[in-house]
């Protein structure tokens, strides 16, 4: 592959996985499932893997499954892999077990996801890998897409020449769905990396007739303490392994890599720890903050198991007297989570020698904090507040950021207006729609376009709703002339677009738009009429920033050209035409390519359905001027829970946990809400989603009792409960 890509964090991972894969055993779970689907796609499309041969995918009944398969397929000597997350890992757990005590060389690739507790979450943590750890699986981590990329090569090489599996992992949706550009690695490297004498030494080693042996014997206590010992030898080398691979791969790319990595200011005396993409936020403050004149750093670990304990404490700069190690998961009941005593100790270790001797003058101190459980944020400005509290002469031992904890108190608090300097040239975009409505998908083609056309580094990222279909989507867009390390949202934003009128009522939509952004908004209302449909709230930011507001008819045009709801191809143009990235003319010529790609086997009515509407959609785009503030037209002055208790004649009727905590989850104010507001066994009371009306339907249906038959179907199929059916006697 020659020229900059967009993509994934999961296709990234997963073209890797691919080329050096015989076979794949598969079962999909969020957010792993693409890597498994691209597999899938690229065997059936025939694609050959790094020796030409089509991988043989195989699709399993269970995460269980799919890590017994694999299993078996490293017994024949076969090179194979898998990937999974959440409790799919953990029920991989007794096969990671056995295949590792057997020496038996592969990668499972994990899109990091929170394990359900209290309450099941699809979204991303490292709380699944980090129960993986005592499996006896070499663990290496990445930040970012790229490195989804890059690492994964240097998994499979490492294994292969160490023979002990690897789990390599990256957060998931921040970095599995994240889009980015990246410099991709041809079948060429990615061949240089493999050493051909570990593969055929592991096929050497596969089950054969010609070269019988007994294997998964059962031992008594007099031998099996030994047994588990004797893999000492191959674990020690494991380190010196992976960072001789690492030094193959900077070679041939380019692209430098350690096991662990120090950025920040060489006499540093406050140092963050962490690992997985928290590392972004990390790295862009303290390089503004060394800019400034502060001594602080941060230290990337990647190689996680085995913990490399001496090259940590070698890449902490001597100065270092306070460290603060950032975990992304939690531990109940422990002294501290993993990362947080793995460096302990690692610290302890290092200062445990005789005078003169060690690496710092004093013992640093060491704080352990939580972070980002279920995909929750991760920014700047929480970065600097814990700092912050690394400068304080007490610090708290123990910590959270980013949400507040009003029972144990142990939240840092955080300024929520701080924001880094953005690069210069950068544009930033942020997209408001429903799941199902072709937002999500739009933004991605935008991202590949921009990528592609111009040469510009793109990232997107899309917050989804675990309601999936109808639910409101979140895209946000970046694109600039360096490459986007920001694995964080958007704010500040150039350019705001809203694809579904009614999320105006429900969300503040223009509270990311910086001051002079411009404004797109679906909606059936012309230019001159718009303006007293919008909330108060909205028309008083529209004012007081100075946002150029633009409207199209989206869903008219989409309905003209027989596309139904499907409105992302004119919203797509109408992006490219307000937003100048690229020349108007040039991206509609590549949407029109992408539509093509797409839309192929659905057959050539599609593909022109969706063109009439693309030609269509720059007509009837207009530019709103803004008018006087007038009285909304619906209750209430704008969003959230304003909003609701407007709508919702029952809130007075309603429990006091629904008026405190559910209301403010549907109005999408969860993020404010304190740790004492929610059970901690995770019991909610029944029969709360009537409150959750979303008012977001374009058509209303009607019953024509002049065509029903009586079939009953409408009131089985409508998911809504908008058309109920009553029984009555013949007599009625």
């Amino acid at each position: 592959m020659t020229g900059r890509v967009c993509v994934d964090g999961n296709e990234a991972a997963a073209r890797v996985a691919y080329s050096l894969s015989e076979v794949i055993a598969i079962y999909p779970i969020t957010p792993a499932s693409p890597m498994g689907e691209h597999a899938d796609d690229w065997a059936a499309q025939g694609r050959p893997n790094l020796w030409g041969e089509v991988p043989e995918i195989v699709e399993m009944q269970s995460e269980a499954g799919a890590a017994g398969a694999l299993h078996g397929a490293l017994q024949k000597g076969a090179l194979a892999t898998t990937f999974t997350a959440s409790q799919g890992l953990l029920l991989m757990l007794p096969n990671m077990f056995k295949v590792a005590g057997e020496l038996l060389p592969t990668v499972i690739h994990v899109a990091a996801r929170s394990v359900a507790t209290h309450a099941l979450s699809i979204f991303g943590d490292q709380s699944d890998v980090m129960a993986a750890r005592t499996t006896g699986w070499a663990m290496l981590c990445s930040s970012s897409v790229q490195e989804a990329q890059d690492l994964a090569v240097v998994a499979h090489a490492a294994a292969l020449e160490s023979r002990v599996p690897f789990v390599h992992f990256f957060d998931g949706f921040r970095t599995s769905h994240e889009m980015a550009t990246i410099d991709p690695i041809s079948d060429t490297d990615i061949g240089a990396m493999v050493d051909a004498d570990a593969v055929l030494a592991f096929r050497s080693r596969g089950m054969s007739p010609d070269r019988p042996d007994v294997r998964g014997t059962a031992q008594n206590p007099d031998v099996f303490f030994q047994g588990r010992e004797a893999g000492n030898p191959y674990y020690a080398a494991v380190p010196s392994i992976v960072a001789r691979a690492m030094d193959r791969f900077f070679a041939r790319t380019g692209r430098r890599y350690g096991l662990v990595e120090y950025v920040g200011a060489p006499d540093a005396e406050r140092v963050a720890v962490t690992m997985g993409s928290g590392c972004g936020p990390i790295e862009e403050l303290v390089g503004v903050m060394v800019g400034e004149g502060e001594r602080v750093g941060v230290l990337k670990v990647r190689l996680y198991r085995p913990f490399p304990s001496e090259l940590l404490v070698k890449a902490l700069p001597p100065t270092t007297k306070a460290v603060a190690v950032l975990d992304r998961c939690k531990e109940a009941g422990s002294v501290g989570e993993p990362l947080y005593l793995d460096v302990r100790a690692a610290i302890g270790e290092a200062m445990s020698v005789p005078p003169g001797e060690a690496p710092f003058p004093q013992p640093p101190r060491v704080i352990g904090g939580r972070y980002g459980l279920s995909s929750k944020e991760f920014n700047p400005a929480m970065v600097k507040a814990v700092f912050d509290e690394l400068a304080r002469e007490q610090p708290k031992r123990h910590f959270t950021v980013g949400i507040k904890d009003d029972l144990t108190n142990l939240s840092l608090d955080w300024d929520r207006e701080y924001q880094l300097p953005r690069p210069a040239g950068e544009f930033q975009a942020v997209f408001y729609g429903l799941g199902s409505d072709g937002t999500v998908g739009a933004n991605k083609n935008s991202a590949k376009i921009i990528s592609t056309a111009t040469g510009q580094y793109a990232q997107g990222y899309f917050v989804y709703d675990s309601k999936k279909s109808g639910a409101m989507t979140v895209s946000h867009l970046r694109f600039g002339p360096s490459p986007v390390r920001s694995s964080y949202l958007v704010s500040g934003a150039d350019f705001v677009a809203c694809h579904q009128f009614g999320l105006l009522e429900r969300a503040d939509v223009l509270a990311v738009a910086k001051n002079g952004a411009k404004f797109l908004l679906n909606c059936s209302w012309g230019p001159d009429e718009v303006w007293g449909h919008l909330p108060s709230r909205m028309q008083a930011q529209i004012l007081a920033k100075d946002l150029e507001m633009w409207v199209v008819d989206a869903a008219g045009i989409a309905g003209a050209a027989q596309l139904g709801g499907r409105i992302n191809t004119v919203m797509q143009v109408c992006f490219f035409a307000l937003s100048g990235v690229m020349p108007i003319e040039a991206a509609i010529e590549r949407i029109k390519g992408a539509v093509e790609k797409s839309y192929a086997k659905r057959g050539p009515t599609v593909i022109e359905r969706n063109f009439a509407a693309i030609d269509a959609a720059l007509a009837g785009l207009a530019r709103v001027q803004a008018g006087e503030r007038a009285v909304a037209l619906f209750a209430g002055d704008g969003t959230g829970t304003d909003w609701l208790g407007a709508h919702l004649p029952q809130q007075g009727k309603s429990p006091d946990f629904v008026q405190r905590v559910t209301l403010a989850l549907i109005a999408g104010e969860g993020d404010d809400l304190p740790t004492s507001a929610l059970p901690a066994d995770g019991r909610f009371p029944a029969g709360t989603s009537k409150l959750e009306k979303r008012r977001l339907a374009t058509d209303i249906p009607v019953w024509d009792p002049s065509i029903c038959t009586d079939c009953g179907k409408c009131v089985i199929v409508c998911p809504h409960a908008a058309l109920r059916m009553k029984v009555f006697s013949p007599e009625a």
